[in-house]
């Protein structure tokens, strides 16, 4: 062992922080008790001449332990499961006389309470939940060990020796990089904390490397793909340098819920140098937009090489990259996309949209914003720092939103807990009860100071929470593993119980908002293309005998995705009168010369109509957004697919718009297919066309996928992608 009983700090003997997986301190190849008697040789004892990891693909280690995907020429295992590992000695092994050991170490300074140093003894049975190494082969001077990791163990790159026992004290084989080992979480494994015991759920959610993340509006709804690039090469060093930038102790990272913690806050870089700096200004100068990304990858590799945050991320950026990670380490993941997502500010489950008299929104007194969505992450594990029952998903988000214990982060929070109001639990299960189920709330504020509520509206929020479904691209609707069901008895319990456990409530809601409203107001945007003209709609029932006279008012404005108000591009007043027992329509147009200008990346407008019955001075509020259809990538191929065959793609771009873009970039990757690839473009006149070819050799077999965007100075979020079946090379 390293001798660190001299380092002492601060006037107290101690041994340093053992916080990085990459800092090494090789073990002594000797370590004798005392002088060795003149004429021994320590070479005449049994001593190591090689060791054999069966750490090829094809090999039964990585098969069984399901790492043959990762694009790693070292051995990748998962902790409590049995792996084999090969020894030849300069002699025949005799156990009757012969004692040997293996021993795992990680870090600069090992201990063994730690479970940095891991002394693996020879056993004749191995023992579920213990380390142990059982001989299953003796042949002439070769050994076959079945070792046995602990499902508790530490998840990292171990430094892997063999320690031999002498009467004059222990030989040990040299520091080898080539038996370097990786361990890592085994959701196979019954005893591992993130044991997932369904194998369609753990081929999605660890093995998947391609997903689909869903953004747009709740009422147009859209998708994306992802490359998640988890099993290429360099990703699982970045994934362990993470939790070495994090400064994360060792000791800590085979505990699901401390790695997924420390992972919420390093992949967004707003207090600790973490992976990506968030940016939602519209203005992405020295950085790459995050429209642009098609996967992790990219991101990932560079902040390891440059060891310097990556610019840009939003939302669905820093929870892809994030799924990246703990898919990565073996955590069962999945991304989560939220519909009108509240962003509660003052953490009172109410999200207060403030009124002027006139009917229009103070965005002096509104500080809480509604997104139009929201993604984060759910990782599969068990809560033994919880009550029974709050296992399972656990909602984990990257995004830096608020702050949690000094750092931006969130989670991991039980959705169980969250689902029924128990946010007393930790992490942050308040913000995520926000999120999903707070109430949405209209006030007028007077002149005099005074605020009246007018309006309540508790299904607003966490209208539709989704995932990509098992086996397809498709969508899954997960909104009932929250919230119950809008209206139900239990939804309206789960509240209070959240109230009960200390989220505060500042405005009293109950009995203060008025009477309903004689008069019903709705509005519909019609289906907007980036470019065109579009109409909506209001419509005013009124469903009394009395006449009445009302004044509306429309606002458009431009925003972004988080809902907060770039600039209001549309101001209309109007005045309607309702006769009893009817209904009117009133039509505006939005002019395409209105909005082009200032438009916004995602191409989200949100409209909100206010509308004051003259008579009973009742105010009717309404708001909602719209994304524009924003035209496609079309990506072609051309030769064989097959591993190992050249295969021609082709990205194409036609520009729709009446003007030039500017400095465009089209992106391109396929895991498994083709590494992440980008080529720029100084401009692209209207109604015109680019091509762009790359040849590539596909080297994984299956169903993949090729994802490309295009980004330029006026128009982004522009996507293409398609599938791809990769036959395997035909044998000769």
């Amino acid at each position: 062992m390293s001798d660190t009983s001299r380092t002492t700090f601060g006037g107290r003997r101690a041994i340093p922080p053992n916080n990085s997986n990459a800092a090494e301190d090789d073990l002594p190849t000797e370590e004798l008790q005392g002088l060795v008697p003149r004429g021994v040789n320590l070479q005449d004892f049994l001593n190591v001449s090689a060791v054999h990891l069966f750490k090829e693909r094809w090999d039964s280690n990585k098969i069984d332990h399901h790492t043959d995907k990762y694009d790693n020429d070292k051995l990748i295992v998962r902790r409590g499961q049995s792996f084999y590992v090969q020894i030849d000695f300069n002699r025949p092994y005799d156990p009757r006389r012969d004692l040997f050991r293996v021993e795992y170490v990680i870090g600069r300074y090992p201990q063994e309470n730690k479970g940095t140093y891991i002394p693996v003894p020879v056993v004749p049975e191995l023992q579920k939940g213990k380390w142990g190494a059982k001989v299953i082969m003796s042949e002439d001077r070769s050994v076959r060990l079945s070792i046995q990791s602990s499902p508790e163990c530490i998840v990292g790159k171990f430094r892997m020796y063999v320690a031999i026992w002498t009467p004059y004290g222990i030989l040990r084989t040299r520091r080898n990089p080539e038996t370097d080992t990786y361990i890592l979480f085994n959701p196979w494994c019954e005893e591992d904390a993130v044991y997932l015991d369904n194998e369609k759920e753990r081929e999605e959610y660890v093995l998947n490397d391609i997903g689909v993340i869903f953004y747009g509006d709740f009422n147009d709804i859209k998708s994306r793909s992802w490359s998640y690039g988890q099993f290429e090469d360099g990703i699982l060093d970045a994934c362990l340098y993470v939790m070495d930038r994090a400064q994360m102790d060792l000791s800590g990272r085979g505990n699901p819920i401390k790695v997924s913690r420390v992972g919420s806050a390093m992949i967004n870089a707003k207090d600790d140098e973490g992976v990506l700096v968030g940016s939602w200004d519209n203005i992405y100068a020295y950085g790459v937009p995050p429209s642009a990304w098609t996967g992790s990858v990219d991101i990932l590799l560079e902040y390891r090489s440059s060891e310097n945050p990556v610019r840009y991320g939003q939302c669905w950026v820093f929870a892809g990259v994030f799924n990246t990670f703990l898919r990565c380490l073996g955590i069962p993941a999945r991304v989560i996309t939220n519909y009108f997502s509240a962003h509660d500010n003052d953490a009172n489950l109410q999200m207060d949209i403030f009124l002027e008299e006139d009917g229009s929104v103070s965005n002096k007194l509104t500080k809480d914003s509604v997104w139009n969505y929201h993604c984060w992450n759910e990782a599969w594990m068990t809560r033994p720092d919880l009550p029974v029952g709050f296992g399972g998903w656990q909602a984990v988000d990257s995004t830096p939103q608020e702050n949690s214990d000094g750092m931006y982060r969130c989670g991991p929070a039980s959705v169980q807990a969250v689902k029924h109001g128990h946010v007393c639990f930790q992490f942050d299960a308040p913000f995520v009860f926000a999120e999903v189920n707070s109430d949405l709330i209209y006030i007028t504020a007077k002149k005099d100071g005074t605020h009246v509520v007018e309006t309540l509206d508790t299904t607003h929020i966490g209208k539709l929470i989704v995932t990509k479904q098992l086996e397809g691209d498709g969508i899954q609707d997960i909104t009932d593993t929250y919230k119950f069901q809008e209206g139900q008895e239990e939804e309206r319990l789960a509240l209070e119980t959240a109230l009960m456990y200390g989220a505060k409530k500042a405005l009293n809601t109950e009995g203060v908002v008025k009477s309903r409203s004689d008069v019903d107001m709705d509005f519909e945007v019609e289906n907007a293309v980036l470019g065109k003209d579009f109409k909506i709609t209001i419509t005013f029932r009124n469903n009394s005998s009395n006449r009445y006279s009302i004044s509306a008012y429309l606002s458009g404005n431009i925003t972004f995705y988080t809902g907060v108000s770039k600039m209001e591009f549309k101001k209309e007043t109007f005045d309607v009168v309702l006769d009893p027992l009817s209904f009117k329509k009133e039509e505006v147009l939005v002019r395409a010369g209105e909005y082009m200008s200032q438009l916004l990346e995602q191409g989200f407008l949100h409209f909100f109509v206010t509308a004051r019955i003259n008579e009973t001075k009742d105010v009717l509020a309404k708001q909602k957004s719209t994304v524009l259809t924003i035209p496609k990538v079309i990506i072609k191929v051309r030769g064989a697919a097959f591993v190992g065959s050249d295969m021609v793609v082709t990205v194409e771009f036609t520009n729709p718009l009446k003007e030039t873009l500017q400095n465009v970039w089209m992106y391109l990757e396929g895991p498994g297919v083709i590494r992440p690839k980008r080529k720029t473009f100084r401009e692209i006149r209207p109604n015109a066309t680019v091509q762009w070819e790359e040849v590539c050799q596909p080297w994984v077999p299956g169903r993949r996928k090729l994802i490309a965007s295009l980004t330029s100075d006026s128009l982004r979020h522009v996507y293409g992608e398609l599938d791809l079946q990769i036959q395997r090379r035909p044998s000769m």
